[in-house]
Order: C-alpha cells, then sequence, then structure tokens
C-alpha cells in the first residue's frame, strides 16, 4: 500500500438489533444498556471476529458476564441478526452495517459511546496497481464528501476531514 495514498473513509460501531415490530429496550447509557441485557432471555454475538471478542469483554467489564452466560449464542461468521429473525434469539450485537441488511430485524441503535467500539474502512493505492492515476482517483472519490449519504445507508459513519 503506498502510504500517502491511505485515507479513513468511514466507521462502523456495535449496535444493538431486536426482531421487527418487538419492543425496543432503552440502551441510551451504560446502565439502560446493561439492564437491557439482563432483562434478554438470549443474546447473540459472533464466535469469532472483533466484536464477538469484544463483548465478552465488555461483560466482564459491566460486571455481568457470569450472570450472561447461559444466555449468549454464539453465531458463526456472517449476519447473525438472522438468528434473531427466525427467533432464535432476541437480540443480537453485531457491528450496525452488518446488522441493517438483516430482513426481520430492527435496529435498536449503537451502543452507549463510552462503551463503543468503531471498526474503520480505509482505501489506498496499493503498490503493485498497474493503473496508480486510476486507482488515486478512486481513492478520492470514495473519500468525498459528497460519498457520504452512501455510507450513511449502510450503517457507516463517514469520518470527518
Amino acid at each position: 500500500m503506498l502510504g500517502e495514498s491511505c485515507v479513513d473513509l468511514a466507521r462502523s460501531g456495535l449496535g444493538i438489533a431486536i426482531h421487527s415490530g418487538a419492543p425496543k429496550p432503552n440502551i441510551a447509557t451504560t446502565d439502560a444498556f446493561k439492564n437491557a441485557l439482563l432483562r434478554a432471555r438470549s443474546v447473540v454475538r459472533s464466535k469469532e471476529g472483533t466484536s464477538g471478542v469484544y463483548f465478552e469483554t465488555l461483560l466482564a467489564r459491566l460486571g455481568i458476564a457470569d450472570i450472561m452466560r447461559d444466555r449468549i449464542i454464539l453465531g458463526g461468521s456472517g449476519r447473525i441478526a438472522e438468528l434473531v429473525a427466525r427467533g432464535e434469539a432476541e437480540l443480537a450485537v453485531q457491528q450496525i452495517s452488518e446488522l441493517l441488511p438483516v430482513q426481520g430485524v430492527e435496529l435498536v441503535g449503537p451502543l452507549p459511546t463510552e462503551l463503543q467500539l468503531y471498526t474503520v474502512f480505509s482505501a489506498g493505492v496499493g503498490s503493485a496497481s498497474a493503473n496508480r492515476p486510476g486507482a488515486y482517483h478512486l481513492v478520492a472519490h470514495l473519500a468525498r464528501q459528497a460519498a457520504a449519504p452512501a455510507y450513511e445507508t449502510k450503517g457507516l459513519e463517514p469520518i470527518a476531514r
């Protein structure tokens, strides 16, 4: 990757999804989020990947890991909210950009700011690029402020420049 070409485009935080039409729990504050988890019968998280591992450490940080142990369902890689859509779990915790495309679920919202974990998506020109001018043009196009609405519709937060 050519270092001077690298630019952060957008980020995705973790969110909570529920079955479409189910009452949305309050997750606006750390205490509300913790209480929503404690009231849930089941919570699905990724078995692998950063969001799933982080969620396990978050449960410990909130002091509820032991209480939640039997309520956690480990989903495979991919769109774990599909388990919520099928009625196999009550809540799904994953990157918002992975929750939004799943039919049959609704986004409750992002985790509270003080608990949030972001993944940043970047673009750059590869050092072996056969068309460097075209690649630089593509990166510049993706970094335009005009691209922000497209990122937002997919659950990504554009990086301010």
